[in-house]
């Protein structure tokens, strides 16, 4: 009896794959540009960005040493290399790296990849942050008619550069028209950010370069005013919230239960058969309170900070009195400051 052969459709080699997904991206930004829904930078090569991004990802393991091609969706690696294009940034200016987030491959932004991207912005001309070492002397005040934050000393020397000693970081974002506007964020503040991320702020990057990190937090805090007041294309600006929420979302587990069926899923735990409400609260930023106070922040009109205000409302009752307090204070100071425009 002769025995059949099946035959089975080998796997795809990395030269292969990245062929694949990297003509898959030059496509789809060709159709893009075409279409006028982004404008690249001048002397920007997305081909060359690609390559160099490959070599990188090639390279790339999860915390469990697995290859990030053999553990990440070949969309999440095809998505994270569109973000890095529809950005403008190169691999090898360390302007970006990426992250494999469980089954996920993740584009993140460095400092200088922040800097890069909100001078692309066309209300912005430019932007810096600096950090602040315990030892220096630091002043700053708000302006009472514009409440605008306005630093008046700091003074920084060779011995009080302590990386390992930041107690604050301040970003500038200098406008289209030469004014300032500057975000202060302290210590704790920064912790508190850091610990929305999967690495709770242990990461390598974090504990080695306290300094760029501090910096990059409160550069991606000073630049979602203007990120999200742009008039650049709608791409490019939901390309950029996308990678910085991204850093702030916990770790998706490893293994993921099998889902129930619709009805099991209506049932509550007693069996009872009634249905069961679905929670609000289930995205994990819900449950922070920085969280709604940087949405607030971030707010560029009313009405975004009214619906926001009405539909979490709920939410940010759960809190305890004075947290919640913290938040109705920002959400109020917002509410002022954008009825006074």
């Amino acid at each position: 009896m002769s025995k059949e052969i099946v035959k089975q459709n080998p796997k795809p080699t990395a030269t292969q794959l990245e062929k694949n997904i990297a003509d898959n991206v030059l496509n789809r930004i060709s159709i893009l540009e075409k279409q006028g829904g982004i404008n690249l930078p001048p002397n920007y090569s997305a081909a060359n960005a690609l390559k160099s991004a490959w070599l990188i990802i090639q390279q790339t393991k999860n915390k469990d040493s697995k290859a990030a091609l053999e553990v990440c969706t070949k969309e999440s690696i095809g998505n994270s290399l569109l973000d890095m294009v529809i950005q403008g940034l190169s691999p090898t200016k360390k302007q970006c790296y990426f992250i494999v987030r469980g089954n996920q491959l993740c584009m993140d932004r460095s400092y200088f990849g922040t800097v890069t991207v909100c001078k692309r912005l066309s209300n912005v001309h430019d932007a810096f942050a600096r950090a602040v070492f315990e030892d220096d002397e630091f002043e700053y005040h708000v302006d009472i008619t514009t409440l605008d934050i306005v630093i008046d000393k700091h003074v920084s020397s060779l011995q009080t550069i302590d990386p390992d000693k930041v107690k604050a970081a301040y970003s500038v974002v200098v406008r289209s028209d030469g004014t300032l506007y500057i975000e202060i964020m302290n210590s704790e503040q920064i912790k508190r950010a850091w610990n929305q991320g999967a690495m709770k702020g242990q990461s390598g990057a974090h504990k080695n370069f306290a300094e760029e990190m501090s910096k990059k937090t409160v550069l991606n805090r000073g630049c979602k005013l203007f990120v999200n007041s742009s008039s650049d294309s709608d791409l490019l600006i939901d390309s950029i919230n996308r990678t910085t929420e991204l850093e702030y979302l916990p770790e998706p587990p490893e293994e993921i239960p099998e889902p129930k069926s619709l009805s099991e899923s209506q049932k509550e735990p007693d069996g009872k058969g009634e249905n069961v409400k679905e929670e609000s609260n289930s995205d994990p930023r819900y449950s922070d309170a920085q969280f709604y106070i940087d949405t607030f922040e971030g707010c560029t009109t009313i009405k975004q900070a009214d619906d926001f205000a009405k539909d979490q409302a709920e939410n940010i009752q759960s809190f305890d009195k004075e947290t919640a307090n913290k938040i109705n204070q920002t959400y109020m100071k917002v509410s002022k400051q954008l009825r006074g425009k």
